[in-house]
C-alpha cells in the first residue's frame, strides 16, 4: 500500500496575531495563507509522485487543534497508522531567524522522519540560513507537546519554516522562491523516508 501523506496547514484566516509587521514598503505576511501555499505546493509534488495525499484542513478558517487531531487519526484509522505520515506547516516568530522542525519528548518513529526533514534542511539551506536543532538527545529535531503532533496516531513532525517577524526571513518566505524551497524540502525529505 502507498503511503498517505497527512498535511496540516496551520492557523486559520481569522487567528489573531500570526502575520508578519508591515514592512515599510506596505507588504505584509499572513501565516494562514502561507501555510496553505506551501502546502498546496506539496501536495501537488507529492501527488505527482504517486502518493495518497490528504489536507485535513480545506477551510481557509481555523479549525480547533482537537478537530485536526480527530481529522488525521479518522484517516490513520482508515489507511492504518504504519501507513501514513503527518507533517504540520507553519511560519516562527519571536525574533529569531532559519528553520525548524519538531518532534513530541522522547524516541519514536517521528524522529526518523525529522532526521530526513533535517538532512534535506541542510543540503538546501545549511550554508545560508540557520538550522535551528537541539542535539541534547542525541538527534537534531526539537521536541515539544504540540496536540496536533501528540495526539496523531502516525509519524508526525511540526516544521517551523523561517521567522515571519524577521525582515530577511520573512521576505525569503514571502517570494514564490521561498516557498518553493520549503515545499521542496517537505518533499524530498517524504520521499526519502518512505524508501
Amino acid at each position: 500500500m502507498k503511503k498517505t501523506i497527512i498535511l496540516d496547514n496551520g492557523h486559520g484566516i481569522e487567528t489573531p496575531g500570526k502575520r508578519s509587521p508591515i514592512w515599510k514598503d506596505g507588504t505584509q505576511l499572513f501565516e494562514w495563507e502561507f501555510n496553505r501555499d506551501v502546502v498546496r505546493h506539496i501536495a501537488s509534488k507529492l501527488t505527482a509522485l504517486g502518493f495518497d495525499v490528504r489536507v485535513i484542513v480545506p477551510e481557509s478558517s481555523d479549525i480547533s487543534l482537537s478537530e485536526r487531531v480527530r481529522r488525521t487519526n479518522a484517516i490513520c484509522k482508515e489507511r492504518g497508522a504504519g501507513n501514513c505520515v503527518f507533517i504540520s506547516i507553519h511560519a516562527n516568530a519571536g525574533g529569531g531567524t532559519g528553520w525548524e522542525a519538531y518532534t513530541t519528548p522522547g524516541q519514536n518513529n517521528s524522529d526518523k522522519f525529522a532526521a530526513a526533514l533535517y538532512e534535506e534542511a541542510e543540503k538546501k539551506w545549511g550554508k545560508q540560513w540557520k538550522i535551528r536543532k537541539d542535539t541534547s538527545d542525541g538527534d537534531a529535531d526539537k521536541e515539544a507537546n504540540f496536540q496536533v503532533i501528540k495526539g496523531a496516531n502516525c509519524p508526525a513532525v511540526l516544521v517551523e519554516n523561517f521567522f515571519m517577524d524577521t525582515e530577511k526571513d520573512c521576505r525569503y518566505i514571502m517570494s514564490p522562491v521561498g516557498r518553493e524551497a520549503c515545499a521542496d524540502v517537505v518533499v524530498a525529505a517524504i520521499n526519502s523516508y518512505c524508501k
